[in-house]
């Protein structure tokens, strides 16, 4: 055998090798960057996108002042995940100074992957629970009552129909009720 030979085919050899090595190393880069992007499962946002106002009364008299309505929500539930978000029915509660006056069923649903699931949610609410002794009588009087709304949807990520991943999503909103328009005001979420 002369030296030549030998040489090609240890030249091939490591040619062979060379490419193996860098197919492998791009293999992983693709499986790196798959699981940082895709993979990667985040919280679902959810929000309040629009209230409206039904039914609303007011009685502003100094001795036991009180309001009550209907509010109809919008909720969105925002996924950004590559896959779907399913949560179970959960109860969106309204506040009024800490105490609690209203709630409603937020229905048990499936937002798709990278998409915003839009439900409606009516809330009958009352201030049947507040003290006589609050400052409800000189909220009345102004004409503005702040509300909060709270919400908390547990589910589980899907992706791919091999992976599950429990998640949850919350829901801390704040609004204005305007007695005189009967309109929200200052809707804002976090």
């Amino acid at each position: 055998m002369t030296t030549g030979n030998k040489d090609e085919r240890r030249k091939r050899k490591m040619k062979c090798l060379a490419y193996i090595v860098a197919g492998v190393i791009a293999q992983t880069l693709i499986i790196v960057l798959f699981v940082l992007l895709v993979m990667r499962i985040r919280n679902p946002k959810v929000r309040l996108g629009s209230v409206t106002v039904e039914a609303l009364s007011v009685n502003s008299s100094s001795s036991s002042p009180s309001f009550s309505m209907k509010l109809n929500a919008e909720v969105t539930v925002k996924n950004t995940n590559f896959g779907h978000f399913k949560f179970d029915s959960s109860t969106a509660k309204i506040s009024y100074r800490g105490v609690d006056v209203g709630e409603g069923t937020i229905i048990k649903a499936r937002a798709k992957a990278r998409s915003t699931k839009k439900l409606n949610v009516t809330v009958s609410v009352s201030s049947s629970k507040v003290s006589t002794k609050s400052l409800l009588g000189s909220d009345i009087k102004s004409g503005v009552l702040q509300l909060n709304s709270h919400a908390k949807l547990s589910g589980k990520i899907h992706l791919f129909k091999i992976f599950k991943k429990k998640k949850s999503a919350e829901m801390n909103c704040t609004m204005e009720v305007n007695t005189t328009t009967k309109a929200i005001q200052n809707l804002t979420c976090k």
